[in-house]
């Protein structure tokens, strides 16, 4: 087609994992989709899935006060756990105590240091704080044993808007309305009940959606666990989703989405993954239409709701509790779900039952649907495209015209396992809006990248973090980026070009890598043979110009910097637990981690960005083989002078060229 969710920047540690600070609630909790698309992710949380993240999300979020560890930035994914943890005195909480208890209980030691400096003997092996226990019900429950005066709880949903379907009128758009109508009336608690009594904690709490997940989670002081649990539960588990609440959030979505489609920076990501999935899974839109809004009822949210919220697609974690006491409220408060006649077969892949074990086996993130309209924007002005041209096959669940008489509001068995199986496939296209009222032209190029499964994953992380880049007018310095490649080649010397970074986002079974930039029009005939130039010196060492051995070892110690110290937030160790246990059924601890990061070479990123960039010369396809490896472009402004960007693309040997629309089949 002629045609991101979030654009990463140069540290993406604080990707799906970080997310915009909740503003301080006076109401309801009624928070900006806005904040999260225009956040620029950062990338390491691109390694553990999230997102984040994975991605756009849609965020709903109450602060009653600049709690300690509240994320900043929104991810596709998730990271690891924590390097630190607090020396444990006589002093601290009860609850505390606990959690000491159960690490000498194990032969482990907290951290500690010597005169002579810090004693790497004490370092306690991260992945020996997780605890994992499944429930009867094959609800999960994780903790990390990491103590504080604060606490971190969330619940997270294996669903998202991957599994809508945009044949069910009302259906697309579904999780982005869930979101905003979280924390609302239950059928335990009034909207003012349940405003007041998060109020009364002092802490977070906030709802969060994207593509492949559904999150719940608070940050609160240790002694209130139990009352913010007790309210997610109740709010995942019992909403009341009245029809006036409902038309409240309506009104309140129409104008978020009409503010969006006015800001190219938000919406642009967003189109992005509509043009490269067109027609199924990840291609589903994030950000609510305008028709399905109008269509809406309160029905899809329970339909979406009865199908998809069973046990076993529910994580519930926590950090800064003993793992006795988390696993004992969740008894208690999801305990009695049954799960559905789906549930067992709806899942992707089956989850392992494991019981007061530190380790657990894989399971990948399921999801797939269809596409819904995204190119009707709330103004006809907005969404006056050239012409579309698409390649490669659609997955099972893309022709909505085949499935005109499914015009059911809820799933059988057989059909929620044949969606949640449906794999993700790529088809590249492209998407050009014309607006000459925009200050620049922004342009957005994007290849397959790698699933957040596969082995690469670390490298193509660190390729994004290499090429860095920003703003023409950025406070940065030593290392804040300003001498990534995208900086210091782009930027730095091209004056016409406004912003220049790449982005990376890594799903359950596919993803997308690129570069985003923003030119002054003049600079149009310029920006396509300058982004092609970037991504060919990541290729080979024979190019002059490529990338140094000493480029290279500053990129992987930005990445494992950026992924520890976000890990330092109560909110983001305790969502990229939740997220890990969800997409790969398990903790991959941070140590494991920054060994993968440790062992890229640059043969190994050379390999790694001919894999992603030029998939035709590649001896392993990606992602089951199932994309077309053509490039996906999406521009809008002043568009004269850009050219048709594939097609000189492909002359420089990056993506499949259009016109071969087998694509690459495995």
């Amino acid at each position: 087609m002629r045609l991101t969710a979030l654009t990463s920047t140069t540290s993406a540690a604080a990707r799906h994992l970080a997310r915009a600070k909740a503003p301080t609630v006076a109401a309801a909790a009624t928070p900006s989709l806005a904040r999260q698309i225009s956040s620029q992710p950062k990338t390491a949380s691109s390694l553990a899935l999230r997102s984040p993240s994975q991605s756009a999300s849609t965020h709903a979020s109450f602060s009653s006060h600049p709690a300690q560890g509240t994320p900043s930035a929104r991810s596709n994914s998730s990271i690891s756990t924590s390097t630190s943890t607090s020396s444990v005195g006589t002093s601290r909480p009860s609850h505390t105590s606990s959690l000491l208890s159960q690490l000498q209980s194990r032969g482990l030691s907290t951290l500690g240091s010597q005169s002579a400096g810090f004693n790497q003997s004490s370092v306690i092996p991260t992945s020996a704080l997780i605890d994992v226990t499944t429930l009867p019900n094959k609800v999960r429950v994780a903790t990390e044993a990491t103590p504080g005066h604060f606490s971190a709880v969330g619940v997270y949903v294996d669903t998202g808007s991957r599994l809508e379907r945009a044949w069910v009128p009302g259906e697309s758009g579904v999780s982005h309305l869930l979101d905003r109508m979280a924390f609302k009336s239950t059928t335990n608690r009034t909207s003012d009940q349940m405003t007041s009594e998060i109020e009364a904690l002092g802490g977070n709490v906030m709802c969060s959606s994207s593509r492949e997940t559904i999150m719940y989670q608070s940050s609160v002081f240790n002694k209130d666990v139990p009352a913010v649990l007790s309210i997610l539960a109740d709010t995942i588990l019992n909403p009341l989703l009245s029809p006036q609440e409902l038309d409240v959030q309506r009104e309140a979505a129409a104008y978020e989405i009409s503010e969006i489609w006015n800001k190219p920076e938000m919406i642009l990501p967003e189109l992005l993954h509509t043009v490269a999935y067109s027609g199924n899974t990840l291609g589903n839109p994030l950000l609510c239409p305008i028709e399905s809004l109008e269509a809406m009822t309160a029905d899809n949210l329970r339909n979406f709701m009865k199908t998809w919220y069973t046990p076993d697609r529910i994580v519930v974690a926590g950090a800064g509790m003993p793992h006795e006491q988390l696993v004992e409220l969740s008894e208690k408060l999801f305990g009695h779900i049954q799960p559905s006649a789906s549930s067992s077969s709806s899942s992707t892949n089956p989850r392992s039952s494991v019981t007061r074990s530190n380790s657990t086996s894989s399971a990948s993130s399921s999801g797939s649907s269809s596409q819904s309209s995204l190119f009707s924007s709330p103004s006809s002005s907005s969404s006056s495209s050239s012409s579309a041209s698409s390649s490669s096959g659609s997955a099972d669940f893309s022709t909505a015209a085949s499935r005109k008489a499914q015009q059911v509001s809820s799933l059988s068995a057989s059909a929620s396992s044949e969606l949640a199986g449906a794999k993700a496939q790529y088809t590249g296209g492209e998407l050009y809006l014309p607006r000459d009222d925009l200050e620049f032209t922004h342009v957005y190029v994007a290849f397959e990248g790698l699933s957040i499964h596969d082995d690469d994953i670390y490298a193509l992380a660190t390729l994004q973090i290499l090429l860095g880049g920003g703003g023409s007018f950025s406070a940065g310095g030593p290392g804040k980026g300003m001498y990534s490649r995208l900086y210091t080649n782009v930027l730095n010397q091209h004056h016409a070009v406004d912003y220049c970074a790449a982005f990376h986002h890594c799903y359950a079974d596919s993803g997308l890598f690129g570069i985003a930039a923003s030119v002054h029009p003049s600079f149009n005939g310029s920006i396509v043979h300058v982004i092609a130039r970037e991504l060919e010196l990541c290729t080979s060492g024979l190019y002059q110009g490529s990338v140094t051995a000493a480029e290279l070892a500053r990129a992987k110690n930005q990445l494992k910097s950026s992924l520890v110290m976000a890990l330092e937030s109560r909110l983001v160790e305790v969502e990229d637990l939740g997220r890990q246990i969800q997409a790969h059924g398990k903790k991959v601890s941070v140590e494991e981690m920054c060994e993968r990061i440790d062992r890229v070479d640059l043969e190994v990123l050379h390999r790694v960005a001919t894999r992603v960039l030029r998939p035709q010369k590649a001896n392993v396809v990606l992602n089951h083989g199932l994309g077309s490896g053509q490039a996906t472009v999406v521009a809008q402004g002043q568009l004269d002078g850009l050219g048709d960007v594939r097609d000189l693309l492909a002359r420089r040997g990056l993506g499949v060229p259009a016109s071969s629309s087998a694509g690459l089949s495995a």
